[in-house]
């Protein structure tokens, strides 16, 4: 038995003869990433490794804040000023975006980026930014003024200030997009790890279903449930390595798009969806709506499932899954 570690998860997989599976881990887009594929030599994993890490570079280059020369740079530096025209490619991902940004009533915004100079989550004790701060840079988040011009293929920013970030939705995007170039390539299966986004397809060497073990985020050496994957996606989020203190209380990494304050009360958010780039912002939008509310939200969406566990350690499910604990 091989076992696949990544954040939250722990994934099995069994060799068999005439195919076995390869790895690589490397880092992009800040991130670790893990692809895994099913193949019958290690030169033919080697170059569809290979294509997978250049699309993700290629994505990097489309999607990326950081890049002065991106398309997501130029939007935000032409806020409250002109529309910016986008690629298609990128035009709908900020239009899926938003659309997700309005079932969940804003609790995952992908205008939250003007936030992101104020909180720094390295498990330290910092200082409150004033009221007046936040006040300042909340203002400036809202998908609403995002507006999209279909026709035209523009993004215009309506506020001067405001600014996108795809850092809640990008990683899942990207290990879609890989896991769709790898099947065309004919890869029969696999498993594109994107720093706890995870999308897979086909199955393991042996014939069987992929199966997740979910750690216990208290305790990172133990398993608390295990499940199948068939050809779909699932995301793990913790704060139990990036989380910050204010006047002693215990803050999580992400922030809420309406307050401009971190999250508290949720300690591990795992979400089960037929995409990673939907399940990557369910899984924020859940942090940040809290336990109950999470668990309703997702209760009303078809083919989504989550598991939340509460800073107490208590385990919450929604009601299409079934938890199979380990004993």
């Amino acid at each position: 038995m091989q076992k696949l570690l990544c954040v939250g998860l722990i994934f099995w997989s069994l060799t068999s003869w005439g195919q076995e599976l390869f790895h690589r881990d490397f880092v992009k887009m800040g991130s670790s990433f893990t692809i895994s594929v099913v193949s019958a030599s290690a030169r033919e994993a080697e170059t569809a490794i290979d294509l997978g890490v250049a699309e993700i570079d290629r994505i990097e280059q489309l999607i990326s804040s950081w890049n002065p020369s991106s398309y997501t740079a130029e939007i935000n530096r032409q806020a409250g000023k002109r529309p910016v025209v986008v690629p298609l490619e990128l035009y709908e991902l900020i239009q899926r975006a938003i659309a997700i940004s309005r079932l969940c009533d804003g609790a995952f915004d992908i205008s939250y980026a003007s936030m992101d100079a104020l909180w720094t989550f390295k498990g330290e004790e910092i200082q409150r930014p004033s009221k007046k701060i936040v006040a300042a840079a909340v203002a400036n988040i809202g998908f609403d003024n995002v507006l999209l011009d279909e026709e035209k293929q523009t993004v215009f920013l309506k506020k001067e200030g405001m600014k996108i970030g795809f850092g809640a939705i990008g990683k899942g995007y990207a290990a879609d997009r890989v896991k769709a170039l790898l099947m065309k390539e004919g890869v029969v299966g696999g498993i594109v790890n994107a720093s706890g986004d995870m999308a897979v397809w086909g199955k393991q060497p042996n014939g069987q279903s992929w199966e997740v073990g979910i750690i216990n985020p208290m305790n990172n050496q133990k398993v608390f449930a295990h499940f199948s994957l068939d050809n779909n996606a699932v995301v793990t989020s913790g704060d139990y390595e990036r989380f910050l203190y204010l006047e002693g209380e215990r803050y999580g990494h992400i922030i809420d798009p309406r307050t401009g304050y971190p999250s508290k009360g949720v300690i591990s958010c795992t979400v089960f969806a037929p995409k990673a780039e939907l399940a990557d912002a369910l899984a924020t939008a859940l942090y940040v709506m809290g336990v109950e509310k999470g668990i309703a939200f997702i209760d009303q969406i078809p083919n989504v499932s989550a598991i939340m566990i509460d800073e107490k350690g208590e385990i919450h499910a929604s009601k299409n899954i079934e938890i199979d604990e380990e004993t």
